[in-house]
């Protein structure tokens, strides 16, 4: 399975909390399962916006250039073995990267437990329970301290900027996204990095103005396809 195959869980019209698409995956756990989706559409490309420009916690990303990869943006990955569980991050995917979290290595459509098609940042969080993690066409994977830390815009943030942490990335507060047209704004509060259904705080496809409050709470934040996000409040 390679970059280009479409992530299980694609919305297809507005999702809202408890509803997933038809192609959604199992996310397998020592409780049950969970059922697993991806963040939207398509995701984005950059990151946050300050008052001078695009990007990210410009701080973070400092941080990171200069640190060593956990490991690279293509293969498949044993978890325990050649990748450790914890959460990662991929940033500055122009060109587009896929990843997926399998519970085997039979390659089949019913091992994948998550998945996604990438552009700008996303964060995976990588469970000791799953068997593989496949990479293919992104920037290297960085591995993700637990305690925040960096400086998250305020400002304007980018509409394809993908997957944001809250209080790195992005300053939590309401933010207001105008003249989207067409369905084609996809945004989400996540409750982690799983990609799962009960990751989903609340999402939306939004046409025309869209408005968002990130809670302190939220782990993450996803904007793809949408115009820059201003923050109001």
């Amino acid at each position: 399975m390679g970059k280009g195959k479409i992530a299980l869980g694609v919305v297809v019209g507005v999702v809202v909390i408890g509803a997933v698409s038809a192609n959604a995956g199992n996310d397998e756990d020592k409780g049950g399962k969970d059922t697993s989706a991806s963040s939207g559409q398509h995701s984005g490309s950059g990151s946050g916006q300050g008052s001078g420009g695009k990007g990210g916690s410009a701080a973070k990303d400092a941080k990171d250039k200069g640190k060593a990869p956990a490991f690279g943006g293509d293969g498949s990955y044993q978890v325990g073995k050649d990748v450790k569980p914890g959460t990662y991050r991929t940033a500055d995917n122009s060109d587009g990267c896929y990843w997926e979290r399998a519970k085997d290595a039979s390659g089949e459509f019913e091992a994948i437990l998550a998945n996604d098609n990438v552009t700008g940042t996303s964060y995976v969080t990588i469970k000791a329970s799953d068997k593989l993690f496949k990479t293919n066409g992104c920037a290297d994977w960085q591995t993700v301290e637990d305690k925040p830390s960096g400086t998250p815009r305020t400002r304007k943030i980018d509409g394809d900027a993908g997957m944001l942490r809250v209080g790195v990335d992005i300053a939590p507060g309401t933010y207001t996204s105008a003249g989207n047209k067409d369905d084609g704004c996809y945004w989400e509060r996540a409750k982690d990095a799983l990609h799962s259904l009960d990751s989903i705080a609340a999402n939306d496809n939004a046409s025309g103005t869209a408005v968002v409050t990130v809670a302190a709470s939220d782990a993450y934040f996803k904007t793809t396809g949408c115009a820059d996000w201003t923050k109001s409040s």
